[in-house]
């Protein structure tokens, strides 16, 4: 007899090695048929993956289907009242029939280690935590309990994880939303939170997601992509790299445009570590998902409102805020609305070389957006006067695009140079040429100059900051290699 938690609920079948494994309140009182059952005729999916594992699988899908195998075994319910030994222990029978059933060739030391990272995976986020580890997947889309879907390199694809039911799905909810002081409920079915590494999340649930819980993970790698990272990925030209860096030391204030999953904040990311160490930062963001490398950082997220309604947090009190920081630079992770107002005060006031994103297809449309933005404000500002203002507080726009094959890439560095009446005029550097697509689908294009200087450069020689003439030729294709100086 097994001690510890003895069953009441359901009894396993035949152990490979022909003993009986006792029951325990930790075992679920049902087996889904559709699940792999533990007796010697695996089921199809589960033989299927146990024969590529045998031949070199990535484990990281070997992980989802031993997920799933113990999800329709183990009675979720009593989890939060058991702790690693405890759960360790009930889960090493299963674990162990499974890689015996399927012929992985682990030794002890390996299976242990395997148990130990499974019940880790158990406490953490279940199902998703194999997803989460996968340096190779940029979202992970959760479409109910039984649909999860990653993208990588660009592209959408369907996986085999699935949560046990959408109690499950919630329970591993509230343990992400909860964590950050955050919660989700009928009352608030919609809230963005971050996971502990900084990535993102945006969760909606019912009654507003009619079908069952959405859930949408933006994850960022360990280590932040570089500037040069970027060139050597074919997201922009080494003449981009060499304008966008000597913009930032310069203390040019600038607006990252695109639409969603452009790679609008790993692009301000990669920009903000040529700011000097020496500068004092504070970011502001809804969910704090920045990765600024520098020492003197000040990180600040805005609040949600409690349950009757007060206590809220807004981007607009956090910048009005931040200006009594002594800051050197602010940098907003998006604008979004009324707070659009006090970033240009900001950029207008001694702050140059802040920063932000906003959600916009062309540099025209980002402008037109602002232009809104800062209406909703309700200062009593005329729109010539609201124009002004963003002519004279932002100088460059950076469009990015993620294009039809899903590569992203910066398709646009434009200088806004002024007023001309009542019109926001601007001036494009450098842009990404579409000349075709591939059989296989691949985008073709080359990375051109457009002729024009930003007249920002004339400023540099006085800052030591040297920009060759070179990379604003027109006369051929920029390079998308690094160019040794």
């Amino acid at each position: 007899m097994a001690t510890g938690f003895i069953g009441r609920f359901y009894k396993q079948t035949q152990t490979g090695d022909g003993e009986h494994a006792e029951p325990s309140d930790l075992l679920s009182a049902e087996v889904p048929a559709n699940t792999v059952a533990p007796n010697p005729h695996v089921g199809e999916a589960a033989a299927t993956v146990g024969l590529e594992a045998s031949l070199g699988l990535d484990m990281v899908a070997e992980r989802v289907n031993l997920h799933r195998y113990l999800l329709d075994r183990i009675n979720l319910g009593i989890l939060d009242t058991l702790d690693n030994e405890e759960i360790a222990a009930e889960i090493r029978p299963l674990v162990k029939d499974y890689i015996r059933r399927n012929n992985f060739p682990l030794n002890a030391k390996e299976i242990n280690d395997l148990i130990r990272e499974i019940t880790d995976e158990m406490l953490g986020l279940g199902p998703i935590e194999p997803l989460l580890a996968d340096d190779t997947i940029a979202d992970i889309l959760i479409n109910g309990y039984k649909s999860v879907y990653v993208e990588r390199r660009g592209r959408l694809e369907s996986t085999a994880v699935r949560f046990k039911d959408e109690d499950h799905l919630l329970r591993v909810i509230n343990k992400i939303v909860s964590a950050v002081g955050r919660r989700v409920d009928e009352s608030t079915p919609l809230v963005d939170a971050r996971l502990k590494d900084g990535s993102r999340v945006n969760v909606a649930i019912r009654p507003i997601s009619v079908d069952g819980p959405l859930v949408s993970i933006r994850k960022f790698t360990r280590s932040p992509l570089t500037l040069e990272r970027l060139v050597e990925y074919g997201a922009m030209a080494d003449a981009m790299r060499i304008l966008l860096s000597a913009a930032v030391k310069g203390k040019v204030s600038m607006i990252i445009s695109g639409g969603t999953g452009s790679g609008k904040t790993t692009l301000l990311n990669a920009m903000s570590s040529q700011i000097s160490p020496k500068e004092r930062l504070i970011t502001i963001e809804d969910a704090a998902e920045l990765q600024l490398q520098q020492p003197h950082v000040g990180r600040l997220e805005t609040r949600p409102p409690t349950l009757d309604g007060r206590n809220e947090v807004r981007q607009r009190e956090l910048l009005k805020n931040a200006l009594r920081m002594r800051p050197d630079r602010i940098i907003v992770g998006e604008v979004r609305g009324e707070e659009a107002f006090d970033m240009l005060q900001a950029m207008n006031t001694g702050h140059e070389g802040s920063m932000t994103t906003i959600h916009a297809n062309t540099p025209r449309d980002a402008v037109g957006r602002l232009e809104q933005m800062v209406g909703m404000a309700g200062m009593p500002m005329s729109q010539l006067s609201i124009r002004s203002q963003i002519s004279s507080a932002i100088r460059v726009i950076v469009q990015v695009q993620r294009l039809s094959d899903g590569s992203r890439k910066v398709v646009s560095i434009s200088e806004i140079t002024g007023m001309e009446g009542e019109v926001v005029q601007m001036q494009e550097i450098m842009r990404f040429k579409r000349t075709g697509t591939e059989d296989d689908g691949r985008i073709r294009g080359e990375f051109r100059a457009t002729g024009l200087r930003p007249r920002f450069i004339e400023e540099f020689a006085d800052l030591g900051i040297a920009v060759s003439p070179l990379i604003f030729d027109p006369g051929k294709p920029l390079q998308t290699g690094i160019v040794e100086p």
